[in-house]
């Protein structure tokens, strides 16, 4: 967490008609997303997320960008456009509003439903403006268009934004799934076309830049899941985010083709896939969904959702594995690990595993079994977009420095001046 530049000043007076980027978060870590961009002396910010804290942070709940740089700006800032639902991109937006509450909050239809939920939490009511896929908003000197993107949550966006000084690129979380489960693949017609256009700076999402080849599809995790889940006798335990719509449908559709009822348990779990099933984008049979209360009438019949796959200690199952939570996981039961390890998270999480199976539990994760797929774009992708685009210039973002070091490179390899990445 420390600060690679700590004498870095702040920047000279930005040049009329220029474009300034400056991230406060994002870069150098996985987390606490957050880029302003500055022309004709207003600023518009794209995300604003949190970083979860590692085991040498005790009595830390959250980590935020630093948003020292903007605070005697706030009144230049024309609005904040949301790229997805995730909690690195989102979960800052309570904390900004906090200190200026009017800034127009733009995302689609699921991300301003999400940052909804979560800013009534806070009791801050914010100004919303819905977008979507193709459309496009001016957005004080900054013209915007949103192109559609796969990631690991429904309805994210990558965006264009245009100033006088040039085009930028920047994708957000994203892959290239050929066969979403909601039919949804990332526009790489519209990434085409703004590249025939000309895209001066290209913002590159790097989290998987080190990974050979192409990301697996959603789809080829199923096998794996049903073979679990139908091979336990007991009830099945899957920890997931709370905000991974697509792996929960497919948890509810195999669980209903072995006639399991499932439980959602922690309260941004139950939150966040209420609102999902509300607008259409998770789909559960009826008769399958029971509530926390009504599971003693199930027997072991069950599968239960829960959060905590990263270990955090206030999370369903890390309360369950530490034997404190109402729900107590024994022999016979399996627990399903259904996400990546954050980069940090490794103890945690493999504590968690070890009291799990202490208490009889069979322990099933990534490293075990196909239980998960990434979310974002291995090398091969990222190439494929770099061909397509053919920006001027490129910046890695989303990453540790590997991660945006071995972007640049994949830039550099597909025809790149390397001064220019």
């Amino acid at each position: 967490m420390n600060h690679p530049h700590p004498d870095l000043g702040l920047p000279s007076a930005l040049t009329k008609g220029g474009l300034r980027i400056v991230a406060l978060g994002g870069l150098g870590e996985i987390g606490r997303n957050m880029t302003v961009f500055e022309t004709d002396g207003k600023l518009l910010i794209v995300d604003v997320g949190v970083l979860f804290p590692e085991e040498t942070q005790p009595g830390i709940d959250l980590i935020l960008p630093d948003f020292s740089y903007i605070r005697e700006r706030l009144n230049d800032v024309v609005g904040i456009f949301l790229t997805h639902g995730h909690e690195d991109h989102i979960g800052g937006v309570p904390y900004l509003l906090r200190e200026r509450g009017d800034i127009p909050v733009y995302g689609s239809p699921l991300t301003l439903a999400l940052i909804q939920a979560k800013l009534k939490e806070f009791r801050i009511t914010a100004v919303v403006r819905e977008v979507v896929a193709g459309g496009s908003e001016k957005i004080g000197p900054f013209a915007t268009k949103f192109v559609a993107v796969n990631h690991s949550i429904p309805d994210a966006l990558a965006v264009a934004i245009h100033t006088e000084a040039g085009t930028v690129l920047h994708t957000g979380d994203f892959k290239m799934d050929q066969l979403p489960l909601d039919g949804r693949i990332t526009d790489l017609r519209s990434f085409a076309r703004l590249g025939e256009k000309g895209v001066d700076l290209f913002l590159v999402d790097s989290t998987n830049a080190d990974v050979p080849g192409f990301t697996p599809s959603e789809r080829d995790i199923i096998p794996a899941l049903d073979r679990v889940i139908r091979a336990t006798r007991r009830r099945v335990v899957v920890a997931s985010f709370s905000s991974h719509v697509h792996r929960v449908q497919q948890v509810i559709d195999i669980a209903a083709a072995h006639e399991r009822k499932v439980c959602f348990i922690g309260r941004s779990m139950v939150r966040n896939m209420k609102i999902a099933e509300e607008m259409g984008y998770l789909t559960i049979p009826n008769g399958v969904l029971v509530d926390m209360k009504e599971l003693d009438n199930h027997g072991d019949n069950l599968v239960l959702i829960c959060t905590g796959s990263q270990g955090e200690p206030l999370a369903a199952l890390s309360r369950m594995a530490n034997g404190d939570h109402a729900i107590r996981v024994g022999e016979g039961d399996t627990v399903i690990l259904a996400s990546s390890l954050i980069p940090g998270n490794e103890n945690p999480v493999y504590r968690v595993i070890n009291e799990l199976t202490r208490f009889g539990a069979k322990v099933v994760h990534k490293a075990n079994a196909l239980v998960h797929v990434s979310g974002h774009a291995a090398a091969g992708e990222l190439l494929y977009c770099y061909n397509i685009v053919k920006p001027k210039h490129v910046m890695p973002v989303h990453g540790e420095w590997r991660h945006m070091k071995a972007n640049a490179e994949l830039a550099i390899q597909a025809g790149m001046k390397r001064e220019n990445a």
